[in-house]
This record gives C-alpha cells, sequence and structure tokens, in this order.
C-alpha cells in the first residue's frame, strides 16, 4: 500500500511539475533558458531616471562594471528595440532619451554592410523620436559615470552593422526640468 501511494505521489508531482512547462522535459534536460524579454521585463519596473539600457551590437564586451547587467538577447536588433520601445510607451515612471554614435553618420554601406537596412528599421521604429548623436567614446563617459551609482541594463542583439548601438538613458516621465527649475527656484527664495 505504502508503495503505492508513492507511485501515486511521484506520479501527481510530475504531472504538476510537466504543467508548468509549454514543451516536455526530461530529466537530465538543460535548465530552461529564461526568455530575454522576461529577464527585461523583470527590469524595467526597477529602473529609474538616471538608469541606462543599452541595445548593443554583437561585438559588445562583457562590462566590468558589476552594476551593468547584460542579457543576451540572440535577436536581431530591430526586434529588440521595437519590443523596448513598447515597453517603455506603456511605463508612467520613466521616458526614454535616445543617444547614437555620431560615427554612424560617416558611414556608408560600402564599408558597413547593412548599414541602409539599419538607417531604415532606425526611420520606422522611432519615427519620431529624436536621436542624440554623440562620439562613441563620449557617450560611453556618460554611461560610465552614471553607471558608478546607477544601474545599467544591456541588451546584447545579433547586429553586426559597426556603431549600430542605440543607448537609452532614462528621464523621469511624470517631472520635467521646467517643474525642477521652479522647485529649486522657491528653495531658494525661501532660504533668503
Amino acid at each position: 500500500m505504502k508503495k503505492w501511494i508513492n507511485n501515486l505521489l511521484f506520479t501527481m508531482m510530475f504531472a504538476v511539475m510537466a504543467g508548468c512547462n509549454s514543451s516536455p522535459r526530461h530529466l537530465g534536460d538543460p535548465p530552461l533558458k529564461p526568455d530575454w524579454q522576461d529577464l527585461f521585463t523583470q527590469q524595467l519596473p526597477l529602473l529609474g531616471h538616471r538608469n541606462w539600457i543599452l541595445i548593443v551590437d554583437k561585438a559588445y564586451p562583457i562590462p566590468a562594471n558589476k552594476s551593468m547587467l547584460i542579457i543576451n538577447t540572440e535577436r536581431n536588433m530591430p526586434e529588440v528595440l521595437n519590443t523596448v520601445v513598447g515597453l517603455l510607451d506603456t511605463q508612467t515612471h520613466v521616458r526614454p532619451i535616445f543617444y547614437e554614435d555620431n560615427e554612424l553618420g560617416y558611414l556608408d554601406e560600402s564599408i558597413a554592410p547593412g548599414l541602409k537596412a539599419h538607417q531604415e528599421s532606425l526611420k520606422k521604429l522611432l519615427p519620431k523620436t529624436k536621436l542624440i548623436p554623440l562620439m562613441h567614446e563620449a557617450v560611453f563617459a556618460k554611461m560610465d559615470k552614471a553607471a558608478q551609482l546607477f544601474g545599467v541594463v544591456i541588451l546584447k542583439t545579433e547586429s553586426t552593422v559597426p556603431y549600430s548601438s542605440l543607448f537609452i538613458e532614462l528621464d523621469c516621465k511624470y517631472w520635467d526640468d521646467d517643474r525642477e527649475r521652479m522647485l529649486r527656484q522657491r528653495i531658494a527664495d525661501h532660504v533668503k
């Protein structure tokens, strides 16, 4: 009787565990790899102004800074960008400021195959977004300074177009520079 109960419990436990996964799993299978979108979606509510999201090309190196989380999407850049923009649009607490490498303006298809398709996808995915051009090293200096105090999420893509990475600085969506100046002026007036 005890053996029968143990077999029943094992069968029920196996059925529950198998029902939790969308595909059949077997003992000895490697653990399921978390989906990049799930990982990013978990991080997004935790991010705030002064945090950064980088959507980078395939050659982007592993950072040494522990405040940088790197997620290998194994997807093409337009797909990742589309997902990130869609998720950012739904947020009530942050808005994106987009930077791109200034070097892109000096490239053409003859030395950077795939550039034209990359530029067309940016126009399609970010039709009304101003991309602020900065020299590659200047973007990294800005982001590295922020990373000393704040987290950075890096989404690595399969892009092999040089200087195609996008750098997204997050700012507060419900507060702006004008109201911040007004607040600072009120404080200054009160201190006088």
